[in-house]
């Protein structure tokens, strides 16, 4: 069973939240899923994810941050 990494970028400044995705994706094993902690949307990473052939699910918290699980599209 391969283990989620988790991704805590919310004391981060831009760019360095997307440098950070961006170089856990080159890493990233079959089944292994990114867990993203960040206190905004992405959304310059969406298009990112799906050029590359990853897919997404985000979800805003009770606590007001966003959690945004990446894994690689089944078909890739």
């Amino acid at each position: 069973m391969t283990v989620d990494l988790t991704l805590d970028v919310r004391d981060l400044e831009p760019p360095e939240p997307l440098e950070k995705v961006l170089e856990a994706l080159c890493v990233l094993e079959p089944g292994q899923r990114i867990r993203m902690i960040h206190h905004r949307e992405p959304h310059p990473l969406y298009p990112i994810l799906q050029r590359e052939g990853f897919r997404h699910d985000t979800h805003f918290t009770d606590d007001g941050i966003f959690e945004i699980l990446i894994w690689r599209s089944p078909s890739r």
